[in-house]
């Protein structure tokens, strides 16, 4: 049962690495939107990104699994940046709908 538990465990950490590069990229696009950027900045800043998220999922296999790939790690992180996606997704939906309905009701006062 504990190795059972430590697969777990070291799932959810695949799970969360996921969402936290997804999370990291999602900043830097809406950093983007702020200040904008030409396309060598851009292509600097996706390099260092990708580089660095290179980096830290290597340390987090490498802190979960003693460095050998499992095939569980990939898929929770590719399930973790797709859970958040698709999270952002749903936020974006109801917060777009909310908005028409304000909207709307603003509209039929007046």
């Amino acid at each position: 049962m504990q190795g059972l538990r430590t697969e777990i465990a070291a799932f959810l950490t695949a799970f969360l690495t996921g969402m936290t590069a997804a999370c990291a990229y999602l900043c830097i696009r809406k950093l983007r939107r702020v200040i904008p950027h030409s396309l060598s900045v851009i292509a600097v800043e996706d390099g260092i990104y990708w580089v660095g998220t290179a980096i830290y999922i290597f340390v987090q296999i490498y802190s979960t699994s003693s460095g050998s790939i499992r095939w569980y790690f990939i898929i929770g992180a590719g399930a973790g940046l797709l859970v958040f996606m698709l999270a952002g997704r749903f936020f974006r939906k109801i917060r777009t709908g909310l908005y028409k309905k304000r909207n709307e009701k603003s509209k039929k006062k007046y």
